[in-house]
């Protein structure tokens, strides 16, 4: 029996190929390549004897198309740009085909080379990828965004990032420019490198501070390098223990924040999985999902929040606590669920009085899990029970009543905090009850 083709993903554009790359382009039926690295290939001598192999899909959706009607049948090489595992095309192929059906041959990635041109090191640097995909109205969403930079900066002084065109490195400057936390932070301006085209006859490296390169244009594809020029000034550390972070290291507004014991006890109830979906709905500052993601970093944790100056305490925190397993969600639930993975658990700490809309469409995602909903109104605890019995969500309810003491003259009091409901409803696809 015949064994089945791999698919080749061969890394161009630094190094000319070796000879396993050579004879597995010359042993190829057919070989992809975007317009772009077509170009890139064409400098390559082995292109000659194999161009009339070579298809120039019009995007990613027909390569991927072309693939999965062929690549059973043929033996393809796809042209990829640079290292395709880091921040490439690589990982979604092996995630599409899986490992055992994808070979794999790196060039040098974009980042080694833009260290190499500035004479930096990039073993201490933090690398970001910010190119949210070709299409505008299918980007992908990132781990990080224009705006988590400066806060980014501050912790480790030395970043690189792969750009696009709506996250250029004018884009990126600006944002660095009209900081006040960076203002803050640094006496002296962050120095800035745009590593453009590289590989490219025109490369070209541009190099200058945030107000410099804000105002200029440059060709791509680039990246942009940023080094704060002193030690980067030290925000609180995560504690050695995976669990258990305190309200005051925890930046949010006006007091609106998940209290300590209350924490503790409902990221209990939702006794969440070693990796998995959790939706935390009105997140707040995201303290239900920073310590969730510090306890499981293999759960991606979706933040969902309509207002901004809570939003910029999520990032904050995501920053502060190292948690890009993260992902802040901008909007009005139930509207920004309806795009999101489905969860295994939900936490709902405020819903905007929309309880009513949110629970039956968690009811009709989540095929198995549990839910926790957090309640200080009685109307909101009414609501709650009637739209998860309704639901069919089997329901289990605590109340929580914390006191703590307080100084008052030479003497201690007790000082209460508002009493908060607990509820905690579970959908079991196999019907047993494990509340």
């Amino acid at each position: 029996m015949q064994a089945a083709n791999k698919i080749t993903v061969i890394g161009i554009g630094f190094k000319p190929f070796d000879r396993k790359a050579r004879d597995l382009i010359s042993g190829s039926d057919v070989i992809l390549a975007s317009k772009r690295l077509l170009e890139v290939f064409k400098r390559y001598e082995e292109f000659e004897a194999v161009k009339n192999k070579v298809i120039v899909p019009d995007n990613i959706n027909e390569t991927f198309n072309f693939l999965r009607d062929n690549h059973e049948t043929k033996k393809i090489v796809l042209i990829a740009s640079g290292d395709p595992l880091f921040s490439g095309i690589g990982r979604r192929i092996v995630e599409e085909f899986g490992k055992s059906s994808v070979e794999i041959i790196p060039d040098l990635s974009n980042v080694q080379i833009a260290f190499s041109r500035i004479k930096e090191s990039w073993n201490d640097a933090f690398l970001i990828s910010l190119h949210g995909g070709p299409d505008p109205a299918k980007r992908r969403r990132l781990p990080y965004e224009i705006q988590d930079i400066p806060s980014l900066l501050e912790r480790h002084n030395k970043i690189a990032i792969l750009t696009d065109r709506e996250n250029n490195p004018s884009e990126i400057a600006r944002g660095l420019s009209l900081s006040p936390r960076l203002r803050r932070a640094n006496s002296l301006s962050p120095m800035l490198y745009v590593c453009e085209k590289l590989g490219y006859e025109d490369e070209k490296i541009t190099e200058g501070s945030p107000e410099e390169i804000a105002g200029k244009l440059f060709s791509g594809p680039n990246v942009v390098i940023i080094l704060g020029l002193q030690p980067a000034v030290p925000g609180p550390k995560p504690s050695d223990s995976a669990f258990g972070l305190k309200e005051e290291e925890i930046a949010h507004s006006g007091g609106l924040i998940t209290k300590d014991e209350v924490r503790a006890v409902t990221i209990h109830k939702l006794r969440l999985p070693q990796a998995g979906v959790l939706w935390d709905i009105g997140s707040g500052s995201g303290s239900i999902s920073i310590e969730a993601a510090r306890l499981f970093p293999r759960l991606k944790v979706f933040a969902v929040e309509k207002n901004k100056e809570q939003i910029a305490n999520i990032r904050e925190n995501r920053t502060r606590f190292q948690t890009s397993n993260v992902e802040v969600i901008e909007g009005l639930a139930p509207d920004a669920l309806k795009e999101l993975p489905l969860p295994d658990r939900v936490f709902i700490g405020g819903g905007s009085g929309q309880l009513a809309e949110i629970i039956p469409l968690i009811a009709k995602t989540m095929s198995s899990g549990i839910v926790v909903i957090n309640a200080v109104k009685i109307e909101t605890l009414d609501t709650t029970i009637y739209e998860l019995k309704r639901a069919g969500f089997i329901m289990d309810i605590s109340q929580i009543s914390v006191s703590r003491i307080k100084a008052a003259g030479d003497g201690n009091f007790l000082s209460a905090l508002n009493p908060v409901f607990i509820i905690t409803g579970l959908k079991n696809s196999e019907g047993g009850e494990y509340l």
